[in-house]
């Protein structure tokens, strides 16, 4: 039985890995969704989900009057109104700014937004993001919106928080909750989404919950080192020999291929299935273990991508240090990397040459292409993996071959900001909570400080990937039960003073 490789969704851009042997390296999404507990996904069957699917007619570009602007698309959105206590109360509206991929994906494994919901009374809303899962325009058809940058180059991050505003602006006067609050949620990117629809749509969302957002890795406002920094620190941190086996095993592997014979040695030694394998393949596909268990340390099992038990990277290095391996080291790696691929252990070998994308998440490659150039993939010599700098040239070369487009490092910074964000928002900016686990890579590149009252920097040394919009279990760590209720709290405090100033506005008139 061959299991099934996910395709490195990092926007890392591991061009050492794969411009060598991919026809397009993989510069895919960067942001897996919050992790859903196995027992749990049950209760979101087709037969039984917790929302109902509706379409909005979406205009297909916000900016522009040429004809073709005024063409639209179906946006797929998922409502839940079990909880909401309806306009008559100007009940919240909760909103999840969608991610690059499926929206029932990322709803299906945010169970913050539907655990709080009661509390609040609140109207539960994900909106899907253009160009991804079902909301595809030119009449969708993913081949034709993919087809070229002619078409492609609607997809970007400011059509889609134009695309939130109209559709909230036009729910809420559909509902008749025009005085409805609305608070936006994301995770990841959908988190920078969120973020950056608070600061650019005030007057539609009166804050923001942007968990593990790193509205920060642009334009070298954080350095290229830290995403791979942080990694290397979570395997070593748990044990000096794993990290030494980790880091002495790149040479290793490509002293082997190149011998006589040794490719064969190595596809038996991590049980490839009988299809093309090399150096490249192989290292690409064991960074992806340890990228993804680095991100995904969670203290509680997770299946998302693949069935993790909790605090994977610790199981990872227990494997690696186990005395029966003795000094093989491609048996240490198979056993690691066997905690991420094959946990369940059905698996009976591994295909490095999948590269399905089940959750719809190729159009990221596109955006990493235009305005997500985010300088992450550095190593230090000290680095678990191969020592490297970040190459803007090599991208752009990528790039303007496969797209016939050139990257924008700045516009990010020129859009949404980033330079001197403490100095800059604790002018203007109010009501976004930051949460950052300090074990997730991406925390390298997040607003890990307060900057005002009201701009809130939640930081759990020992979390991971958005750990915070997870369901809840009665296995979670203290921590993480504080972090919640913090974010409860804060969200709370800014609906009682959005409903005084709407009290004191209706006294005035």
């Amino acid at each position: 039985m061959a299991i099934r490789f996910i395709s490195l969704w990092l926007s890392l851009f591991f061009i050492s890995l794969f411009s060598s042997t991919l026809s397009i390296p993989r510069i895919g999404p960067a942001f897996p969704s919050s992790i859903i507990r196995a027992e749990q996904q049950p209760s979101f069957a087709t037969s039984n989900q917790p929302y109902r699917i509706k379409f909005f007619t979406q205009i297909l570009d916000h900016f522009n009057y040429h004809p073709q602007s005024y063409q639209t698309f179906q946006q797929r959105y998922l409502i839940n109104d079990t909880f909401w206590d309806g306009p008559k109360n100007n009940a919240p509206i909760f909103v999840y700014t969608g991610n690059e991929g499926e929206i029932e994906w990322f709803a299906q494994n945010t169970g913050f937004m539907f655990e709080i919901a009661p509390h609040f009374k609140a109207l539960l809303v994900f909106i899907e993001h253009r160009f991804y899962g079902e909301s595809i325009p030119f009449g969708g058809d993913k081949n034709a919106a993919y087809k070229n940058s002619s078409t492609l180059g609607f997809l970007s991050s400011t059509q889609a928080l134009a695309d939130y505003a109209t559709l909230i602006i036009d729910l809420k006067k559909n509902l008749s909750a025009q005085d409805s609050p609305v608070v936006v949620f994301g995770g990841s990117y959908g988190g920078m989404l969120a973020a950056w629809f608070r600061l650019k749509y005030p007057h539609v969302a009166i804050g923001a919950l942007a968990s593990s957002s790193p509205v920060l890795f642009f334009e070298n406002i954080t350095s290229p080192y830290g995403f791979n920094d942080i990694i290397t620190n979570d395997f070593r941190s748990e044990s000096e020999n794993c990290y030494k086996v980790i880091k002495g095993s790149w040479q290793q592997i490509e002293d082997t291929a190149n011998q006589p014979g040794g490719l064969e040695v190595l596809r038996e030694s991590f049980k490839i299935c009988k299809n093309y394998i090399s150096a490249n393949y192989l290292e690409g596909w064991l960074q992806t273990a340890l990228v993804y268990t680095a991100m995904t340390d969670y203290p509680t099992p997770s299946n998302f991508l693949n069935p993790l038990p909790a605090y994977p990277v610790k199981q990872m290095c227990k494997a690696i240090d186990d005395p029966a391996l003795g000094n093989d080291t491609f048996a240490k790696l198979h056993a690691a990397a066997n905690i991420y691929y094959n946990y369940s252990g059905a698996a009976k070998c591994f295909d490095l040459a999948d590269d399905s994308d089940p959750h719809g998440l190729g159009g990221w490659q596109w955006q990493a292409c235009t305005e997500m150039v985010m300088p992450t993939d550095g190593n230090s010599q000290d680095s678990l993996f191969p020592a490297s700098s970040w190459n803007y040239s090599e991208r752009v070369a990528i790039c303007q071959r496969f797209y016939n487009v050139q990257p924008r490092p700045t516009w990010i910074t020129t859009e949404f900001g980033g330079h001197d964000i403490e100095r800059v928002l604790k002018r203007f900016g109010s009501n976004v909570i930051f949460f950052n686990g300090l074990r997730d890579p991406w925390s390298a590149g997040g607003v890990l400080k307060s900057i005002s009252k009201s701009i809130v920097a939640i930081v759990a040394k020992e979390g991971a990937h958005h750990v915070d919009l997870r369901f809840s279990t009665s296995e979670d760590p203290e921590w993480l039960k504080d972090v919640r209720s913090r974010e409860v709290k804060i969200i709370s405090r800014w609906l009682s003073q959005y409903y005084h100033t709407l009290e004191t506005a209706f006294n005035i008139n």
